[in-house]
């Protein structure tokens, strides 16, 4: 990662405190995510909600593996507090991927008592673990995947996908049509990719 990267993914998450602060809740979300559906009519209790690589546990679960490319974070003292010390730990771990750095939270997030949920792959879902139901599905995240062009590739059958299902369904006029599945990914994906395994939340503290 250049350091012009690292610096902006620091900056981001300053500015995402100052938007906190201000009392504002925000959804952010990367640009290779594909919005599907209306990812507002899914809104589980939980104070940062964050997309996974993969999901195996439950949605409060820390050892899911976390994708920071799409998170719902509610205005509170917990969450500012939280993206505080998420920009005060840079000055420990300056060349790391803030993804790699939300992974050390753990017991700072039992501390100041952050209700943390994990976002079920089903619904949104990547090419890490894709969702398998198209009729559930609400985004889709282009992740594990190495070159540009590679990714650019797979998001265009991702559409294909998308636009065929919702044809069908024009024309049908219902839905259950989940027997159909996505062709992608193909040059990207967990078998394809050779991106390291994101560690689930850890231990970590700054004294």
């Amino acid at each position: 990662m250049s350091a012009d990267y690292l610096k902006m993914m620091w900056r981001r998450i300053d500015f995402l405190r100052s938007v906190l602060e201000m009392g504002y809740n925000f959804i952010f979300s990367d640009t290779d995510i594909m919005w599907l559906r209306d990812p507002f009519r899914r809104d589980p209790d939980g104070d940062f909600q964050i997309a996974c690589d993969t999901y195996k546990y439950e949605s409060a679960d820390l050892r899911n593996m976390p994708n920071g490319g799409f998170t719902y974070v509610k205005s509170n003292n917990r969450t500012i507090q939280f993206y505080k010390f998420g920009y005060k730990v840079k000055d420990y771990f300056p060349r790391i991927h803030d993804k790699d750095v939300f992974n050390k939270f753990n017991p700072f997030i039992l501390e100041i008592g952050l209700k943390i949920r994990f976002l079920d792959t089903a619904y949104f879902g990547g090419f890490c673990q894709p969702s398998k139901d198209l009729d559930l599905v609400v985004t889709m995240h282009a992740n594990c995947c190495l070159k540009l062009e590679n990714k650019i590739h797979d998001i265009k059958m991702v559409i294909v996908d998308w636009k065929r299902y919702m044809g069908l369904i024009a024309v049908t006029n219902q839905k259950n049509l989940s027997n159909g599945s996505w062709t992608a990914p193909w040059r990207c994906g967990m078998k394809n990719s050779k991106n390291r395994r994101i560690a689930p939340f850890r231990s970590f503290s700054v004294n």
